[in-house]
C-alpha cells in the first residue's frame, strides 16, 4: 500500500485527495493518504503533494511544526516523488528543488482566473483542460517541460518533481495524480 502526503496548509487539499483516490483505482493500487501538518507526519510516505494556496501564508503557518523545512530535506535527498501546484510550485522553485525560476501571481488577480485547453506530455491524450487561479508563470521557460499554455511552459517535470502553475485537482483528469502514484511505486 502506498502512502501518499499532502500538505495541509492551505489550497485544493481534499480536491488533492480525491484525485489521488480516483488515480489509485483506474491504476488498481491502493493507497492512503496522510495528511502532513508538522514535521513527524513525514515518516514513511511514499510521495507528496503541495498544493496552491498563498505561498507566503503556507511558509508562515508550518514554521512551528516544522513540515516544509523538513519537507524540503527529504525531497532534496530524493525520498519520494512530488507534485506541486501552483504555490505548490512556488515553493520548491523558491527552495531550488526545481531549477526552473517562477513568478508569484503572474497571470494577475483573482478576477484574471480562468480555465484554457493546454498541450501535456503526459498519459494518453495530449489535451488538457487547465485551470488556472491567480497562477505563476515560469520565467523563461525550461528545460524540463511537460505542460504549454499555447508557447508557454506552465509544467515541468524535473527528475521525479512535477511542478504546475494550473490546478489539475479541479478536473476529473487524473493523469497527473497517476504519473504521482506510477513514480511513487517505481
Amino acid at each position: 500500500m502506498l502512502t501518499v502526503g499532502v500538505a495541509m496548509l492551505q489550497g485544493a487539499r481534499h480536491e488533492h485527495m480525491h484525485s489521488v483516490l480516483s488515480a489509485a483505482e483506474k491504476l488498481g493500487l491502493q493507497v492512503k493518504i496522510r495528511e502532513l501538518r508538522k514535521s513527524s507526519d513525514i515518516e514513511g510516505i511514499d510521495a507528496v503533494i503541495l498544493p496552491g494556496g498563498e505561498s507566503t501564508a503556507m511558509k508562515i503557518a508550518s514554521k512551528s511544526e516544522k513540515l516544509f523545512s523538513s519537507l524540503w530535506k527529504e525531497i532534496s535527498e530524493d525520498k519520494f516523488p512530488v507534485l506541486g501546484t501552483c504555490a505548490g510550485a512556488i515553493l520548491l522553485s523558491q527552495q531550488e528543488l526545481i531549477q526552473t525560476k517562477i513568478v508569484r501571481n503572474a497571470f494577475g488577480r483573482q478576477k484574471e482566473s480562468f480555465q484554457s485547453e493546454i498541450r501535456v506530455e503526459i498519459g494518453e491524450s495530449n489535451s488538457f483542460q487547465g485551470v488556472f487561479i491567480r497562477a505563476p508563470r515560469f520565467k523563461e521557460g525550461s528545460d524540463f517541460p511537460i505542460a504549454w499554455l499555447k508557447d508557454e511552459v506552465v509544467g515541468v517535470k524535473e527528475g521525479r518533481i512535477m511542478a504546475l502553475t494550473f490546478h489539475p485537482e479541479l478536473t476529473t483528469d487524473t493523469r497527473f495524480h497517476e504519473w504521482l502514484l506510477t513514480e511513487a511505486i517505481n
